[in-house]
């Protein structure tokens, strides 16, 4: 096959048409576009989304600053300063904690976050914490146990192994 082999197929190429060339070539004097108006004029039509000057839609609706996460997780957020005030040795849960009135309404499991000063020794028992909340913890000779994370022990990664 050679590059002047590549032609179209017969048919599949029509010549353009023929404007303001008569009347007898069909598209005459207004060319097929009307009388008057801006759709009539050389030079196009107008951009994608114009209203005639009106205030378009995309710039009467307000911006959105990044796109929101869908099912995002919801926690109950706790900063460890808050723990400060328990006794030695709690054991900290969600339910322990709206129990003493630490907090007050339940938003989903519980997260502790790292801002303040720990300086008692707590269980807590959580469903998530920032790195600078488990250090804190563990400095202060506390223990952190994450709720609802599954480990994988050493018989259920050799299983597959031996097939």
């Amino acid at each position: 096959m050679r590059l002047k082999d590549a032609i179209p197929k017969k048919g599949s190429q029509q010549r353009g048409r023929r404007l303001g060339r008569g009347i007898s070539a069909g598209q005459g004097a207004s060319c097929g576009k009307g009388m008057r108006g801006q759709k009539s004029r050389s030079g196009g039509s107008t951009r994608p989304g114009f209203e005639g000057g009106q205030n378009p839609l995309y710039r009467r609706l307000p911006k959105l600053k990044g796109f929101p996460m869908v099912n995002r997780k919801k926690y109950t957020i706790i900063n460890v300063s808050k723990l400060a005030s328990l006794p030695a040795n709690t054991e900290v849960t969600l339910a322990s904690l709206m129990e003493v009135g630490i907090i007050t309404s339940d938003d989903g499991p519980l997260k502790i976050l790292g801002d303040g000063e720990l300086n008692v020794a707590l269980k807590v028992h959580a469903a998530a914490f920032t790195a600078s909340a488990r250090s804190k913890i563990e400095a202060a000779g506390g223990s952190c146990q994450e709720i609802g994370s599954k480990t994988v022990s050493n018989e259920d990664s050799t299983e597959g192994q031996n097939n």
